[in-house]
């Protein structure tokens, strides 16, 4: 082989190495990063670089969005679980699951990318608008956007119990919406932690699959499937038997009593009124059945249930609606009367 071209074949390899030793270098420095975003302590407030976090009733802001996805990642964990690192590793799959699945295809990346988003600015108090979503996702799948978006809604959508809804379409400007008129946007208590809806709906749903009146050795037998323990602090819900046994019955969407002649004493859980209010039968079950991805009529009984239930409430609407129609006429006739 000429000198020369034997030159050129060794350059060009050497070339070919150092660009594959680059690429390996870079592929691992992501992998820390990515560990090291995902073993970092919550942080109690945004980084320094990141917008301010007005509230939400204070107006928009035009500021552009600085946020990182390391910041997203850090910001979306609740501040509750500092001491509990090792349980917010097992049960972070639930909010942002990064399986090898989705660490390997883009698509899926940009999915949970977008979701962290999300929440960081719902849990930051953030506006929401189109244009700094777009920022985030990748310009490669800029076209899939739509797609992207929807995935991340309903992943959402079934953890949290809220639904990412437009509420200026001018200015394309969203913002996450609780299932249930959950105080502080579903939060509970004051501050910048995330929606404790899904916990509400998972455990409404379950009272009413076992004959709307469940033991509380059956709920925690239950969350312990999604990694829910009692006395144990949760990344999203913090230390849930107080939020189930307290919050919830306190604000009336649970019922909690002791189950008659127990002894020792049991306690068991029931629908409280406000959950029959702001939510129904037929709206849990849907909520279930998107959990399950199946239909509402794969639970039969349940199924039945919540028809009638949906019906009793459409008479009583109608009655509802009769009666005032009655009683203003009886007013507009007095009032004529007088006069």
């Amino acid at each position: 082989m000429p000198r020369g071209q034997k030159s050129k074949l060794q350059a060009r390899e050497k070339r070919h190495q150092a660009r594959c030793k680059s690429h390996d270098t870079g592929g691992a420095q992501a992998t820390a990063a990515a560990a090291a975003a995902k073993e970092s302590p919550p942080e109690e407030s945004p980084p320094e670089e990141s917008p301010p976090s007005p509230s939400l009733s204070e107006g928009p802001q035009e500021t552009p969005s600085t946020t990182t996805t390391s910041e997203v990642i850090s910001c979306t964990r609740s501040d509750e679980d500092s001491n509990v690192q090792d349980e917010t590793k097992e049960s972070n799959a639930e909010a942002s699951p990064c399986s090898e699945k989705s660490c390997n295809d883009p698509l899926a990346s940009n999915i949970k990318v977008l979701e962290q988003f999300l929440l960081f600015k719902y849990k930051t108090k953030q506006p929401i608008l189109k244009a700094d979503m777009l920022k985030v996702v990748s310009w490669r799948y800029k076209d899939h956007f739509p797609e992207i978006f929807k995935k991340a809604c309903e992943h959402i959508e079934l953890v949290f119990a809220v639904d990412v809804q437009e509420i200026d379409s001018t200015r394309q400007l969203y913002d996450l919406v609780s299932k249930l008129k959950l105080p502080n946007k579903g939060r509970v208590r004051a501050g910048r932690g995330l929606p404790k809806g899904g916990l509400l709906m998972n455990i409404l749903g379950m009272i009413f699959m076992k004959d709307n009146c469940a033991t509380e050795e059956d709920v925690w037998r239950y969350l312990s499937m999604m990694r829910i323990y009692a006395g144990r602090k949760h990344f999203v819900y913090g230390e849930p038997k107080k939020l189930i046994t307290k919050d919830f019955v306190r604000l009336k969407y649970l019922e909690y009593r002791q189950v008659p002649d127990s002894d020792p004493a049991c306690y068991e859980f029931l629908w409280g009124p406000r959950a029959h209010a702001e939510t129904s039968k037929m709206e849990v079950l849907k909520f279930l059945a998107k959990i399950n991805e199946t239909e509402p009529s794969a639970f039969p009984s349940q199924y039945e249930e919540a028809l009638r239930d949906e019906e009793t409430r459409a008479q009583a609407q109608t009655v509802g609606v009769a009666k005032r129609g009655a009683t203003a006429k009886a007013c507009a006739l007095c009032k004529a009367m007088r006069s």
